[in-house]
This record gives structure tokens, C-alpha cells and sequence, in this order.
């Protein structure tokens, strides 16, 4: 073979090289391309909402849908779960809406037989408000606050089976603490010998006018049980 000849073929064997090269380098960078797409499509992580892990309205980042609306079968059925904290919010945090609280000192009520409160024997009943949810509608210069709580009441020594009726007291105050409006309720429940434990839950709406300058979000709701109740103690 002459000189001529072997140089052709050597620049004709570096050429099949190069292009192997960049072949390679090519089909290397569409696998890694490929594979971030697969992995970054992967990706899309569960939220948790408002209620931490006691939360019954799980959603989605990848999901656009509203979160359900509250209703007293929800809450009930939280309640029933039993648990976190006393007061704990059920569902999504309902971002610019007046805040749901639970009063000072209103999350439980304990009812004793007539003379007797304090006397941990002389219980009758007691309740506890155990989850809560609210959402909002806002207007111009106004709000509407849907809202509910649900929680149990248990049966004490000194209780008697059948329906247990408790009054709840619900007001509004603004950025001031001042109060807005107010109303009161009651929750019943069913206990027995047998069963000592009954659940309860209620879904309200109040309304109430904000002047021009505030926000919603200034407002809150607080609900609890009214210490001022016969034989509370």
C-alpha cells in the first residue's frame, strides 16, 4: 500500500471516530434528557393542609379542583377520628378570611349535679369541641362566614342516658377585639351506659358589614361553650 493510500485510510479511520464520538455524546444527552424528564415529571408532592396530619381534605399540587366545602358530615366524621389537638382545623386554610377560634376557656364544659361543681364524682356530662372549619364569601363592605365545629360529649359518673343538649356562644370582633355581632347555639348528643360517648357537630353562617379601609382577614369568629350554663363548674 502506498504512502498515499495509508494516509486516506487513517484520515478516513479518524472521520468514522469523530462521528462515532459526537454519535455517542448525542445519544448520551438525550438519555440524561429523558431521564430528568422522567424524574421531574415524578416530582408533584402531596400537600398537607391546615389540619397537619388530622387533616380530612388531603389535596394535590398537581390537583386544580377547590377543596370541599364544610358541611357537619365532615366535621362529625373528624370528629369521630379523634385526633390532634382540641379546637384543631378540618380542610384547607381558607387564606383572607376572618380567623375561626376556639373562645378562652370554651373548648370543654363540665356539668355537675346541682351544689356539687368541682366534685370529679358529681360529674354529669362533659363536652369538648374537638375540630373546626370554616370558608367565606366576600363582598363589598361585606362578609359571610360559613362556619362549623363538631366534637363529643362523655357520659360522668353521675350522668343519665339519652340526649345531652349544650350551649354554645359565638361572636365576631374586629381588628380591635371589639365585638361585631354574636349569637348562641346548642349541640346535642346521644350517650349511654353502654356507649358513653356521643359526637355532635353544626354548620352556621353568619354575616356581618366591614367599613371601607379593613380586611377581612382582620375579623374573627370565636365559638365555644357557654361556662354560664346550669350546673357548669
Amino acid at each position: 500500500m502506498s504512502g498515499v493510500e495509508e494516509g486516506n485510510e487513517g484520515s478516513g479511520r479518524g472521520a468514522m471516530r469523530h462521528s462515532a464520538t459526537k454519535a455517542a455524546r448525542a445519544g448520551a444527552c438525550a438519555c440524561l434528557c429523558g431521564l430528568l424528564t422522567v424524574l421531574t415529571s415524578g416530582c408533584g408532592i402531596s400537600s398537607i393542609t391546615s389540619g397537619l396530619g388530622n387533616s380530612i381534605f388531603g389535596s394535590s399540587s398537581s390537583q386544580s379542583t377547590p377543596p370541599p366545602g364544610v358541611s357537619e358530615e365532615q366535621l362529625l366524621s373528624a370528629a369521630k377520628s379523634d385526633v390532634g389537638s382540641t379546637g384543631s382545623p378540618v380542610g384547607e386554610i381558607a387564606h383572607g378570611c376572618p380567623r375561626l377560634s376556639i373562645s378562652p376557656h370554651g373548648s370543654h364544659l363540665t356539668i355537675y349535679e346541682d351544689g356539687r361543681a368541682g366534685d370529679g364524682l358529681a360529674i354529669m356530662h362533659r363536652g369538648e369541641i374537638t375540630k373546626t372549619a370554616r370558608e367565606c364569601q366576600i363582598e363589598p363592605g361585606r362578609v359571610t362566614v360559613r362556619y362549623g365545629f363538631s366534637g363529643r360529649v362523655l357520659l360522668g359518673p353521675r350522668g343519665h342516658a339519652g340526649n345531652v343538649k349544650l350551649p354554645i356562644n359565638v361572636m365576631v370582633t374586629d381588628a380591635k377585639r371589639a365585638r361585631v355581632t354574636g349569637d348562641t347555639v346548642s349541640v346535642d348528643a346521644t350517650v349511654a351506659v353502654d356507649n358513653p360517648i356521643g359526637y355532635f357537630s353544626t354548620v352556621r353562617t353568619v354575616t356581618f358589614d366591614i367599613p371601607e379601609g379593613t380586611r377581612p382577614g382582620e375579623y374573627e369568629v370565636f365559638v365555644g361553650f357557654d361556662q354560664n350554663a346550669q350546673g357548669a363548674g
